[in-house]
């Protein structure tokens, strides 16, 4: 059993790792199981960020043999160690399940021994998880870079989801701050589980075997110098060729001291812009290039979507019974869900700014953008929009960044709408 001493040293060195969503998945309890990872078996708590705490999130081992220059378990760090076994991880999170502390596992380690001990002692404790403890609650499995393929691909077979960590935008800084790790050797790994996805998809055989849930990645923000055009290229990448379902961002917090890295942190509203402007690259059908310039980074003034409406005044005001999908996503105030209610309420009756209240649309903000039966309430100076969304803006960051006001701030900020 996990003494109190090590669980705290384990569970504490795994907090800077946000890369750890727990849905997606469609594993289904058995007669005589434990757990259930179904759409309806997951129960998911936040912080006030909005991060998920609904797993058991620890390290096999914070002992590391590498050196990253950013990590607190890094080899030259002073440190407490410590180090449990596959049969103590698998204890920990039945006992944790049947007190209902936990609806599952996120489970990670420092490269103890080597790549490839650790990642077999990592995919052990999975499969007796499953096998011996007859546990079919969602487990998310981080990969270990250089392990071989045929363990990190055992290990998919019986585990929700996997995540192998980009951890810096671009190869220049891995070699500064990260010499023991290399591009392929995080690119590679996601490379062949996406294949084995669409190898499994296409033949129909046991489908939805490996990762049901899929693969996410986390990147370090303000770490080094990568703008957030580098950075979200990078992210559109990501989705289109692996495939991911998430890409987490981590605000750089300096809690290791090193001449290489930033004496302050990156700061929240750097990472809650690149989590919206993420938000627009999957849901609303924007291209990196809309969004922000290779060199450039986004507005810390406006969200990105409004960003991008003052660029384009041109664009506006349309009409709401008559503009294309395509054209309402890309209203500030309509959301996605937003956007599809209008489409299937103006087949019935034209709409005016009182039903578009009705649909929650942000009629504070979408207004400048649109008219409704010709009608337009917006106003007609850019100046005057600008300064409007700006504070609209401004009160939006600071209830984001503090404890969640309302459940109306709370619901947006977990949905992404904007």
């Amino acid at each position: 059993m996990i003494d109190a001493a090590r669980l705290a040293i384990l569970t504490e060195s795994a907090k800077y790792d946000v890369s750890c969503s727990s849905s997606g998945s469609s594993r289904a309890n058995r007669k005589g199981g434990l757990g259930n990872a179904s759409v309806g078996g997951i129960c998911h708590s936040f912080t006030p960020d909005g991060r998920c705490i609904s797993l058991l999130k620890i390290l096999m081992s914070n002992d590391c043999l590498y050196d990253c220059e950013y990590c607190p378990n890094r080899v030259s760090a002073d440190v407490k160690r410590a180090t449990v076994t596959p049969d103590e991880v698998c204890e920990l999170v039945i006992n944790f399940y049947k007190r209902n502390y936990i609806e599952g596992l996120f489970l990670s380690s420092a490269v103890f021994d080597s790549p490839n001990r650790t990642m077999e002692l990592l995919c052990e404790t999975v499969i007796k998880l499953r096998k011996v403890y007859n546990f079919h609650g969602y487990i998310h499995l981080k990969g270990i870079p250089y392990a071989d393929d045929v363990i990190i691909m055992r290990a998919a077979k019986f585990v929700d989801r996997m995540s192998f960590n980009v951890e810096l935008p671009s190869e220049k800084s891995l070699r500064l701050l990260a010499p023991q790790k290399t591009k392929e050797s995080l690119l590679n790994p996601m490379k062949k589980l996406r294949l084995a996805q669409i190898c499994e998809s296409e033949n129909h055989v046991r489908k939805g075997r490996i990762i049901p849930a899929g693969q996410t990645t986390q990147m370090i923000i303000g770490a080094s110098p990568e703008s957030d055009g580098e950075i979200l290229r990078l992210t559109e990448a990501l989705y289109r060729k692996m495939g991911l379902k998430r890409v987490y961002y981590s605000s750089y917090i300096p809690v290791v001291k090193s001449a290489r890295l930033p004496s302050c942190g990156a700061g929240l509203l750097r990472e809650h812009r690149l989590y919206q402007a993420d938000w627009l690259i999957r849901f609303y059908g924007f291209d990196v290039d809309e969004i922000c310039g290779a060199g450039e980074n986004l507005s810390p003034e406006y969200d990105p979507k409004c960003a991008w409406a003052l660029k384009n005044m041109h664009l506006f005001p349309v009409e709401v019974n008559t503009a294309p999908l395509e054209m309402l996503l890309r209203v500030p105030g309509i959301g996605a869900k937003g956007a599809y209610r209008i489409m299937q309420a103006r087949k019935f009756t034209a709409l005016g700014f009182d039903n578009l209240a009705k649909m929650h649309i942000i009629i504070k903000r979408a207004k400048h953008f649109i008219t409704c039966k010709g009608k337009f309430y917006g106003s007609e100076s850019g100046q005057a929009v600008r300064a409007a969304l700006a504070i609209d803006g401004r009160r939006e960051i600071d209830e984001q960044l503090s404890m969640f006001s309302s459940s109306e701030v709370a619901l947006s900020a977990l949905t992404g709408e904007i």
